[in-house]
């Protein structure tokens, strides 16, 4: 399978388009106008409750040049099975189906359909985009928010550590496993050309900061998306039938504290704390590099 080996190549036909609801600076409209340009027009997109869901489109308007499923909260996973079962019957096997959820529709609210569908090894693509809170509902937090992290329901500080939903995930044996982020667009878009080409269930997990969650300003997106990388505590990989690559390296390492100091809601986190979350980032980057 022929990837894109430089931005230039990669079609300039957008299927999300503009005019969209996001707010400006908005990462998770970044990351779905990015993954379109390689899953293409023949896809079949289901969302659940979200930001993605109203960004999109409401009403009588809309940015999909696709056909696009809001479905309920804990389904869309589900909802895509369905899909995928109906296009089965008909001998349609061209179409890409996905199911698209924030963290809360994928790790807490949604979790009970995506893991079915997971185990059942469904023939669909399941995307994460991780903004790490619950912004369609007041930036509340969730078992993917950081430890220590400001919301309006942890005022101090989430006082737990993030879920590891790659690990749960990976623990699937899902036919294909990625990380991503909006700061790499070729890397994104590369996997999922990958993942378009590969039969079986496939998860995507994207971070992609929001600007109002996590207190900077809404030209830093990107910026802070690549900090994450470069501090360790995200790193871009993929794993098929098991095996782990490493797919973007770093030109730089930097400690966590920049990336830490620059965001609003970890205002409340002391000196043993952060040297707790750098201890963990070089944890998993010695992991994810051996």
């Amino acid at each position: 399978m022929e990837v894109y080996k430089t931005l230039a190549e990669i079609p300039q036909d957008e299927l999300f388009t503009g005019g969209h609801g996001g707010c400006r600076g908005c990462g998770a409209a970044l990351a779905v106008r990015q993954a379109m340009k390689a899953l293409g027009p023949r896809t079949i997109v289901t969302i659940p409750a979200s930001c993605m869901a109203t960004i999109g489109g409401s009403g009588l308007s809309t940015a999909w040049e696709i056909p696009f499923y809001h479905s309920l909260f804990e389904c869309a996973p589900a909802v895509a099975s369905g899909i995928r079962a109906a296009l089965d019957i008909q001998g349609i096997i061209d179409v890409n189906v996905v199911s698209w959820a924030g963290d809360a529709g994928t790790a807490d609210i949604g979790f009970q359909s995506l893991t079915g569908a997971a185990e059942r090894q469904e023939n669909i693509i399941h995307v994460c985009y991780d903004n790490e809170t619950y912004m369609n509902t007041g930036g509340q937090a969730g078992s993917v928010t950081p430890y220590q992290a400001v919301t309006p329901d942890t005022p101090a500080g989430k006082p737990t550590p993030r879920k590891d939903m790659l690990a749960i995930m990976a623990a699937h044996h899902p036919a294909y496993l990625a990380t991503a982020s909006v700061a790499y667009p070729l890397d994104l878009i590369r996997k999922f050309q990958k993942a378009r080409a590969i039969q079986g269930f496939r998860y995507i997990h994207i971070l992609a900061p929001c600007f109002r969650g996590w207190g900077i300003r809404e030209d830093q997106t990107v910026q802070l998306a690549r900090l994450a990388v470069e501090c360790g505590l995200w790193q871009l990989y993929e794993e098929i039938g098991g095996r782990r690559r490493l797919t973007v390296v770093p030109e730089r390492r930097i400690p966590v504290r920049e990336y830490l100091r620059l965001q609003g809601r970890f205002k409340n986190m002391d000196e043993a704390a952060v040297e707790a979350l750098q201890a963990e980032a070089d944890r998993r980057f010695q992991e994810v590099q051996s």
